[in-house]
Formats: C-alpha cells, structure tokens, sequence
C-alpha cells in the first residue's frame, strides 16, 4: 500500500520507511530539512531510502497549508505515520513559537489530509513527556495527563486531543505512540547517546543531569521501528465498553487509541553511561547537575495494552543497542 511517512530523514521516519519498503509498500516521505541540527546527518539517512523505486521524497514544511493538501491530493496515501515534529524538550524553552508551527499547525494540516481523502488509518507520534508531573510509575495511557511540565510534552497532548476530534467527528482511525526515550545508531546530536559520545572521545566532561540520578525506559529504535508497524497494519478500533462516567484515558467511543512504546525495563542512567564507555572502550569524566527545568526524573512505560493486543516484545538490551549505537557513530565520524 501507500504510506506517507513525515519526518522521513530524521531518525525514527527514516528507518520506519526503511522498513516499510523492505516488505514492498511505496512510501511518499516528506521532511522540510530544517537546521534544528546538522542537515547533513539527515541527508546521510536519506541516502540509504532514495535510491529505492518504492520510494518519493519531498522536500516540504506541514507548515504549508496548500502544500500539505496538494500532497495528499496528489499522492492519496491510504495510511499515514506522522513522524515529523520540532523536537527537543530543552529547547521549547528557547523557540517556543517552532512547536506551534511544526506540532499543532502542521499535525493540523495532516488532520485534514487525512479527512478529506480517505485515509484509512493515521499512527502519529506522540511522548513520553505527556506524563509531566506524574509520578506514579510505571506510567500508564489509562492515568490523567494534564499536567505537562514543557511545551514540547504540551504539543504532544494537544495532537491526542485533536486527533480524538477528527476520529469523533470524521470517523478517522487515530493511533497515538508515546515514544520512551528512542536510542541507536543514527539518532540527533541533540539527544543524550550522542552527546555523551562526543564527550567521551573528545575528553570533555558528561555532564549528568539529576545528579545522575535518572532513570529513563530506554528503547532500541528496531523495536519502536516493530511497534509502529504492528500498530499501522490495525487501524484503531472504538471501545464499545468505554463510559463517559468513568472515562478512560486510553481508549474511546471513537476509533482512537493511544499506546506507550517502550522497553518496559528502566535502566539507571548511570548504567547506561557504563555501557558507553564500555563500548567505545574510554572512561568518561562526569560532572554531577542539578535537574533541569522541563525533565522528569525517572520513566517506565506500561506497556501491557501493546503486548496484549500486538504481540508487542522489545528485544533488545540496553548493552547490545548501545554497543551498536557506538559502531554507527565510529565509523560514521570515521574516528576508528
């Protein structure tokens, strides 16, 4: 079938269309390439996905109004991963007005692509951050979540909310994934592995937030890659059970389901470290931080909806993502 996939040069759309067309779907990608980090990391994933004849790639923002319509007008997918957002939680403090424009605006305009031409199923991504300040752990999709502790968490529980409209009111199966903490080779510079990477080889200070003290349900990107497309191939049923008396967070009259996708198994943030420098084979020199304002101390995803209806089970251990992650990121960076 034909699957639009946004996002589709950054870290997870690139390898959810890799994916895709290895078992002979067309994916349509689309990515408007911003300077958010490096552009040329995203061209560098791209490559691997453009040579395929199963695959288009356009170069557009979901920011584009007419742009948006005439795509899906044009290529008329019949499922659609919304993967493309302004990421990042730290800065949504800097550049609020981006998560506007990229993750209400634009998840917007995918609403109404998939409206008013038929698309049989929407799968979008959504996060972890939903949860805020929620310490009840493990986090569950049935538990309340009003109190988001950063605009980027913000945006994400405004695309449940407005994906629930279209699915009331159009019909339109929706499927929100709250992604937990996605790692592995080709992942963002903005994000923890990397980092943490680039300290250890260059000699500079890892600087761990929380004191060191997190602890974070680290998910290996091949399994979130096997969640979303178990979750695509079964367009969003209504709970024939839910009741508006006592409602339940996860499900709906309406054909719109959210689901965590995690591990399932937190891992100290400390251990993760190790596991790094094991990998690349150096000691890291640490400096121990305060908490920053937008993160939360520890997360652990219940994932039992997603076991029990999909056969859900991530597979692989920290160590083994890890040490994949740091192979990638050697010979990538040639630093071998």
């Amino acid at each position: 079938m034909t699957v639009l996939v946004t996002g589709a040069a950054g870290f997870i759309g690139s390898a959810v269309s890799l994916r895709l067309l290895a078992r002979g779907d067309t994916v349509i990608g689309i990515d408007n390439h911003n300077d958010y980090y490096d552009p040329a990391l995203k061209e560098a994933r791209l490559a691997r996905q453009l040579g395929h004849p199963n695959y288009t790639h356009l170069r557009i923002d979901l920011a584009d109004r007419s742009g948006m319509a005439e795509l899906f007008r044009t290529h008329q997918p019949r499922r659609v991963v919304n993967l493309a957002a302004q990421a990042g939680v730290r800065y949504a403090m800097e550049n609020p007005l981006a998560y506007i424009d990229s993750n209400l605006v634009g998840f917007a305009h995918i609403l109404e692509g998939c409206r008013h031409n038929g698309v049989e199923h929407l799968v979008y991504a959504s996060s972890s951050s939903v949860y805020g300040a929620n310490t009840a752990l493990p986090f569950s999709v049935h538990d309340n979540v009003d109190h988001p502790l950063s605009l980027y968490a913000a945006t994400k529980k405004a695309n449940e909310l407005m994906a629930h409209s279209y699915s009331h009111l159009y019909g339109l199966p929706t499927t929100g994934l709250r992604f937990f903490t996605v790692y592995g080779p080709w992942d963002r510079p903005d994000m923890a592995l990397q980092k943490f990477a680039w300290a250890i080889v260059k000699g500079e200070v890892v600087k761990l937030f929380n004191h060191g003290k997190h602890r974070r349900d680290f998910t290996y990107i091949d399994d979130i890659v096997e969640g979303v497309i178990r979750v695509l191939d079964r367009p969003a049923p209504p709970n024939p059970d839910w009741s508006g008396e006592q409602p339940d967070a996860g499900t709906s009259r309406a054909p719109w389901r959210v689901y965590n996708i995690g591990n399932n198994r937190p891992v100290d943030l400390m251990a993760y470290v190790g596991a790094l420098e094991k990998a690349l084979g150096r000691t890291a020199e640490k400096a121990f931080l305060p908490l920053q304002p937008g993160d939360v101390p520890d997360t652990w995803a219940n994932v039992d909806d997603l076991v029990e209806q999909f056969d859900y089970q991530p597979a692989t251990p920290v160590e083994q993502g890890v040490a994949n992650f740091a192979r990638w990121f050697s010979d990538f960076h040639r630093l071998a």
